[in-house]
């Protein structure tokens, strides 16, 4: 459960970048899961297991017979529809990357008087080279300062025709970095398009188009639909990042943001209605605390400068911490349990522990793609296979049934991936994955991986483009989604090739206090402990407590 890493798919304010045949007969499946303290699910038969079935039809469906038509796998984007936008940056005599440096001659700025005067818009950035990277752009309504991402913004306008811009960075000799947008057309929706640019000392030296999406209300969703709040709870420490839930407590991890230091929030939960705030746990100069998980009377803390940290939690309200593995300086993002191993993303790689005694991890071994050097970012474990998000190389798995010695035993990839989080079970006697990939284009994968060497990609699943997943989980034959800006996504998986959405929340308001400061941010984490509850954190709201109807 974690936060992105900054990836080349990156934000305007920061920087640019942007199947054939069945599977053979199945393997004997594993036996039996059973669902931990937080909802985290080994593989079963999903649709046997009794009391997970998570179909909202009554059982009137018929059962997934494991049948399924390969897709094929197209990346993305499947196509390049081309430019945005008519619009084109100047190349000389620009001044600043304000209204000034942009041609709007082919555009009809008139229309732009659709253009809403508030909301927090997403700009989906289309480089020459057909890649995509997004921004923020925040308009107030009020009349307030508008912002590209946690900068103010210099508007300007010309009669109908407006432009955004902020200076991104200063050189030692004088010189600036700004970036810009300037609005070309408007939909009668108000959707609009335009050109942005990147300057230096007054020259262009990036450019592209760009197309916006409002994050409120686009698609005339109400609230919730079969879901509903039962408690609201704000974390006053950094920005909410993951929970987890053990023993009658919720543990929240948050993480840096500007002048706001992460931390851990402890709450009592035993009455979800009104959970009680007990703890706030931060240390100096160590942070930014992206997962959390918990096994006995330990807790485990992904913290991006210490590794793994060890909380003796034999008192629930009263962490106290006990180690950090594997000592000195070490960027862990992400930690998973499966019985007795912890499995912990340190710097490129994935790191084993051996966990008998859940206060003392015993290092084992440390995983990581031969011949490549990049970072792992989540992972799911059951028995001998660990299953991995390895980012910009793609979804693998892994034989680690002897922890010393790993095993590759496949990879799945596509073009200008982001591989980021999963969920596994067993459907009809075969192996499936729900793969989600975090930035713009990304959206859910189905795939069947019964035999890795030939994984399948057998059906998908996406809402807006320019909304990313974060993480999911997987309980019987339902999947919760925590999916930023869209909210919590509740999707009836009895028939894998054909996820169907059930129900959903949406916690993106945009009179939250910091939103749009970020292109990751609304609905980040998510846990499903079998109470009854749905335990979902989001960048601004903080601990949300949901109930399905």
């Amino acid at each position: 459960m974690t936060c992105s890493r900054l990836v080349p798919l990156t934000l305007l304010v920061l920087s640019l970048a942007l199947g054939g045949c069945e599977p053979p007969p199945p393997p004997t499946p594993p036996g039996p899961g059973a669902a931990d303290d937080a909802g985290g699910k080994t593989p079963s038969d999903a649709g046997t297991e009794p009391g997970l079935d998570g179909g909202t039809d009554g059982g009137t469906e018929p059962e997934w017979d494991g049948s399924a038509v390969p897709l094929e796998e197209v990346g993305n984007w499947p196509e390049d529809t081309g430019p945005f936008a008519t619009c084109r940056a100047l190349t000389a005599g620009t001044g600043n990357c304000g209204l000034s440096s942009f041609d709007l001659s082919t555009c009809d700025t008139a229309s732009l008087a659709r253009v809403p005067d508030e909301g927090v818009h997403v700009l989906l950035h289309r480089q020459a080279a057909f890649n995509f990277y997004a921004s923020l752009l925040t308009l107030r309504g009020d009349g307030g300062t508008p912002s590209i991402g946690t900068r103010p913004a210099i508007a300007e306008r010309q009669g109908d025709a407006r432009a955004y811009s902020v200076t991104t960075s200063s050189f030692p000799d004088g010189g600036t970095r700004r970036t810009g947008v300037a609005l070309c057309e408007s939909s009668a929706e108000g959707v609009f398009t335009g050109c942005y640019a990147s300057c230096r000392n007054g020259q262009v030296i990036t450019q592209g188009t760009f197309r916006s999406r409002r994050m409120n209300g686009a698609r005339g969703e109400g609230a919730a639909s079969g879901l509903e709040l039962v408690s609201e709870n704000p974390v006053d420490v950094g920005t909410p990042a993951d929970v987890y839930v053990h023993r009658g407590h919720a543990y929240v991890v948050s993480l840096n943001r500007g002048p706001r230091l992460g931390g851990l929030t402890v709450f009592d939960v035993r009455n979800p209605a009104a959970p009680v705030l007990l703890k706030t746990v931060q240390f100096e100069g160590d942070n930014y605390w992206n997962g959390v998980w918990a096994q006995g009377d330990a807790l485990y803390v992904a913290s991006a400068q210490r590794g793994v940290l060890v909380f003796d939690i034999t008192t629930p309200a009263e962490p106290r911490l006990v180690s950090n593995l594997p000592g000195g300086v070490a960027n862990n993002h992400t930690v998973f349990v499966d019985g007795d191993r912890l499995y912990a993303t340190i710097d490129e790689s994935v790191v084993l522990f051996d966990i008998a005694n859940p206060l003392q991890p015993v290092e084992l071994h440390r995983y990581a793609p031969e011949g490549y050097y990049t970072y792992p970012h989540d992972m799911f474990a059951v028995g001998d296979r660990l299953y991995v998000n390895f980012a910009d190389i793609g979804f693998y798995v892994v034989d680690v049934k002897d922890p010393r010695a790993p095993v590759t035993l496949g990879a799945y990839t596509y073009a200008l991936q982001y591989s980021h989080a999963n969920a596994v079970g067993v459907f009809a006697g075969r192996t499936l994955v729900f793969e989600g990939g975090e930035g713009v284009g990304e959206h859910l994968r189905v795939l069947d991986i019964t035999d890795p060497t030939r994984m399948v990609k057998i059906g998908r699943f996406q809402l807006r483009p320019e909304v990313s997943i974060h993480n999911l989980l997987l309980v019987g034959k339902k999947l919760y989604v925590a999916w930023y800006q869209e909210g919590v996504r509740v999707l009836d998986v009895s028939n894998p090739t054909q996820p169907r959405q059930t129900a959903y929340y949406n916690t993106f308001r945009e009179t939250d206090p910091n939103r749009g400061e970020s292109y990751y941010e609304g609905a980040i984490g998510i846990r499903v402990p079998g109470d009854g509850f749905i335990y979902t954190v989001d960048t601004s709201r903080g601990l949300l407590l949901l109930r399905e109807r």
